[in-house]
């Protein structure tokens, strides 16, 4: 709501410039602003004119206007005098009021002061006074959760989301792209990451079932100050793109949970280049058949177990050794070696990354 002051100081400026009175009062007719002595005594019509379909109306030498905010009765305005002068000032006080009720809630209203801390958009100062405008409260403790929808503007999805947590009244829900869900959750002090990975599922598990939608949800770590907000809201971004290159068999990432990822994310693309060439000479590691990539991958799952590896691909151990001596004669790099291991490893997930860089660029 606009304070009464700002609502007077305008009706005063307006009569100023056009020298008709005006009275503004809200839908239950109690004066708020007002140029008008009398205008008390207008309640009962005020309240007649509220109920009736008109948008404006003539009554007792009087012009009656109704004052939306989107599509809600905000206030009822009276300009004094009947003729067709008066009728167009009131319609411009209206417009003016209408404008003022977009104005603060832009000032003001708490989705708009939350998209602008997560957007780094605010000073350190202003993102004190603010919170303290709309008590809101600053030393507590809070994450940031990504909800990614496959679908731009899923409403399903972001309705479920506000029903989860809309009796929360600390958290917040809101969005500053067209696919991403944003949710600002208030912690409590015993809350640690396991309860993080445990919302993030709940979350997942409800928008699949309720809203029917494919959905990947990231989350920053945890900030205790309203400042850090926006740092949360980065590294949670971070663990979405992150979550996509590596981790794409996860629908839940953590910025926790990268892991080397994060590093590889963060590096420049030439770089990336220029180590591939280094260690393989030009060739790149996805060029293998796919009968060796998966000898790869199966040794890494089973963290350069021989034994284990060859079990799992249904294989003679000596046909794993043969594969892995191969390997190393058109590499250079034994993966029974940890450090060659760890070197290829890192060059496996170099290549990823330049390929997804590469798609978006695209």
């Amino acid at each position: 709501m606009i304070s009464n002051q700002i609502l007077q100081t305008t009706i005063e400026g307006l009569k100023g410039i056009t020298r008709i009175d005006l009275c503004i009062c809200d839908i239950e007719g109690k004066v708020l602003a007002s140029t008008i002595p009398e205008a008390e005594a207008y309640e009962s019509s005020i309240l007649a004119f509220v109920d009736s379909p008109a948008d404006s109306q003539v009554i007792q030498g009087y012009q009656f206007f109704k004052v939306f905010d989107e599509h809600q009765l905000e206030y009822i305005l009276l300009a004094k005098g009947g003729s067709d002068d008066v009728y167009m000032v009131g319609k411009l006080a209206v417009f003016q009021i209408q404008n003022l009720l977009v104005a603060y809630k832009e000032r003001f209203d708490k989705d708009n002061f939350i998209k602008n801390l997560l957007l780094d958009n605010l000073l350190l100062v202003d993102i004190y006074n603010r919170a303290k405008k709309l008590h809101i409260e600053t030393n507590i403790r809070r994450v940031v959760y990504i909800i990614e929808t496959k679908h731009e503007k899923d409403t399903n999805a972001l309705e479920t989301v506000r029903t989860l947590f809309a009796t929360k009244t600390k958290d917040f829900i809101t969005a500053v792209d067209e696919k991403n869900i944003i949710l600002v959750k208030e912690l409590k002090l015993n809350e640690g990451y396991a309860d993080l990975d445990k919302t993030a599922n709940m979350i997942l598990d409800m928008l699949n079932t309720e809203a029917m939608t494919k959905v990947h949800v990231a989350y920053g770590t945890i900030v205790n100050e309203i400042k850090d907000v926006s740092r949360s809201y980065k590294e949670a971004k971070m663990a979405l793109d992150v979550g996509k290159i590596f981790y794409s068999d996860k629908n839940v990432v953590a910025y926790g949970n990268l892991g080397i990822g994060r590093l590889i994310y963060q590096l420049p693309i030439p770089l990336c280049k220029m180590f591939i060439k280094e260690i393989f000479d030009g060739k790149s590691p996805d060029e293998f058949d796919d009968e060796t990539l998966a000898t790869i991958n199966k040794f890494f799952e089973n963290s350069l177990n021989v034994s284990e590896t060859s079990r799992q691909l249904y294989i003679h151990r000596n046909t794993l050794v043969y594969r892995l001596d191969k390997l190393q004669k058109g590499t250079g790099l034994d993966l029974r070696v940890f450090e060659d291991a760890i070197t290829f490893k890192i060059a496996l997930m170099v290549v990823k990354y330049m390929k997804y860089m590469e798609n978006v660029d695209y």
